[in-house]
């Protein structure tokens, strides 16, 4: 394990702005942010901090409960990591899920070993007991399906506990010590593989600790600008402005703040989906009468790109040319003391490696924590403390166009993910048009609330076919629907086949340069919702 990690995530957080707030502690699940997803639907306010973040700096959060995630390791080998002592030593309650239950039997006192029967997905557990978790959930004598990822099991409870629900390969599924309002849970609450999972950590937050479940996103949005002013003050802003969803908010909520003060740059790299470029010209121009600059960069960018076939050298190349072309327009508008960007939580998480892992190579696309020292500002993310759906809300609750706050993901480098193997302007015409007739039909048959993120991809190969008396060669284009509820795992969406038969006549017919269509059906584990 490292010695040591960068500072807690969130870290900005102003303890008058939300007087109940959980504090979870990462031991490097993959699943760790559904936790702080569960909670926050349930109106309480919580942050996802390293396990070893500086115990000073967890005091000073001051919150109201604590919860240790699950982790890959075990407890019982090695220098297995230890949730900060002083966090059992506050008087507040303390749930210890997977590892973090591990933790807490061996930290106060109890014992844990492999286990002879590991239990990894679908499980049942037996109610034995009572306690304050299970209200109006679990009953004693009930058997309940959990979700389990474990190969380690507590063996000796420490003192004060009782075990109040056990499984096949979990004697002591579920411990609970009612006086000091500790208890731990074996399997995975916050996976919706837990049917009643959500109503636990309720349970726990509400009942247990006591909370109220009273913040909203009004009350944010007036934290943030409160904030914004504060950090800002007379200084200037700049934001680069994608069109996007969260650079899109981001941009609205410090207008609000600081009105004339903040100056959009708004880059066209030549990749954008179809109508978007003149979209956020006439939002942010004549809707909010936001200081917006527009500049057309698609010739500089594309041939940048012109025989690049690396994913990662297209990202990093687009990359470069953005902050090139941005600095270049900053200068003529005066330059700022601010940077504004759009910056959610989750890519806070996945930019920092808890646990020594390669999220940071990963999340190469990412600029978080940190700019260029040439460009002598400093950051503006006003958005770092939410989630995208959470980002959605607050879009509306400032008045954005649904167009824009309900819009799909889009990544910064755009189509050029999508499109394997070289770019040229063509490709990119050919897949924006294939693209656009396949988000109008979603449209259309009131499909696109319903799902995650959809969008068409330019296959590197070209395949021969006939149309009408003539042969042709031409590309293919492959289509791709996921739904999701939390952004980071994603299942594939269940058009029926008229649907796809109709999308895939009206592309072969309409859109020059394609003479086949497929439809993408893999799904996407943790992290990977993106076509790569």
């Amino acid at each position: 394990m490292p010695d040591s990690l960068p500072d807690p995530i969130g870290g900005t957080h102003d303890p008058a702005e939300t007087a109940e707030r959980v504090l979870v502690l990462d031991f490097g699940s993959q699943v760790t942010q559904l936790i702080a997803r569960r909670l926050r639907e349930s109106g309480v306010y919580c942050e996802i901090w390293p396990f070893n973040a500086d115990p000073a700096r967890i005091k000073e959060f001051q919150a109201s409960a604590f919860i240790l995630s699950g982790g890959p390791a075990s407890v019982h080998e090695g220098e297995s990591p230890r949730a900060p002592a002083m966090v059992f030593e506050q008087g507040v309650p303390v749930l210890g899920i997977c590892y973090g239950q591990m933790v807490m039997c061996a930290q106060l006192g109890g014992e844990t070993q492999a286990a002879d029967h590991r239990e990894f997905g679908r499980a049942f557990v037996d109610v034995t007991g009572d306690c304050t978790l299970f209200d109006g959930v679990w009953s004693k004598g009930a058997r309940e399906q959990v979700w389990m990822s474990h190969g380690d099991r507590v063996t000796r409870l420490p003192p004060g506990f009782r075990v109040v629900a056990s499984s096949e390969g979990a004697p002591f599924a579920v411990f609970a010590d009612d006086d000091r309002r500790f208890y731990g849970l074996m399997f995975h609450p916050e996976v919706v593989h837990t049917p009643h999972g959500a109503q636990l950590l309720r349970n726990f937050t509400h009942k247990v600790a006591g909370l109220s479940g009273s913040w909203t996103m009004a009350g944010f949005r007036a934290a943030q600008i409160a904030r914004i002013r504060e950090q800002v003050g007379s200084g200037r802003v700049i934001c680069g402005l994608s069109g996007g969803v969260d650079s899109s908010v981001a941009a609205v909520l410090i207008h609000e703040a600081i009105g004339d003060q903040l100056t959009c740059i708004f880059v066209d790299h030549g990749l954008l989906r179809h109508g978007e470029a003149d979209d956020v010209v006439t939002t942010f121009r004549d809707r909010f009468n936001i200081k917006l600059v527009h500049r057309d960069a698609s010739d500089l960018f594309l041939g940048a790109l012109a025989g690049v076939t690396d994913p990662e050298i297209k990202r990093k190349t687009i990359g470069r040319l953005f902050i090139e072309v941005f600095e270049e327009e900053a200068a003529k508008v005066g330059g700022a003391d601010f940077l504004a960007q759009g910056t959610l939580y989750p890519d806070v998480i996945e930019s920092v490696s808890f646990t020594g892992g390669p999220s940071v190579t990963i999340k190469s696309h990412h600029n978080v924590g940190g700019l260029p020292e040439r460009m002598r500002m400093r950051l503006v993310e006003p958005l770092r403390e939410l989630f995208k759906d959470e980002v959605r809300a607050l879009g509306r609750e400032l008045g954005i166009p649904e167009i824009i706050v309900g819009r799909h993901p889009f990544p910064g480098p755009g189509l050029a993910i999508r499109i394997p193997g070289a770019i040229t302007r063509e490709k990119a015409d050919i897949l924006r048009k294939a693209d656009a007739i396949y988000l109008e039909e979603i449209r259309a048959a009131g499909l696109y609330d319903a799902i995650w993120q959809a969008f068409a991809v330019l296959l590197p190969v070209r395949t021969v076919g006939v149309m009408g008396d003539g042969r042709t060669y031409d590309n293919a284009c492959a289509l791709r629907a996921v739904t999701s509820t939390d952004g980071m795992t994603a299942d594939v969406y269940p058009f029926d086949m008229g649907f796809l038969t109709r999308v895939a006549n009206r592309i072969v017919n309409e859109v020059r340069g394609i003479n086949r269509v497929t439809y993408d059906i893999t799904s996407k584990p943790p992290g990977t919702i993106e076509w790569e």
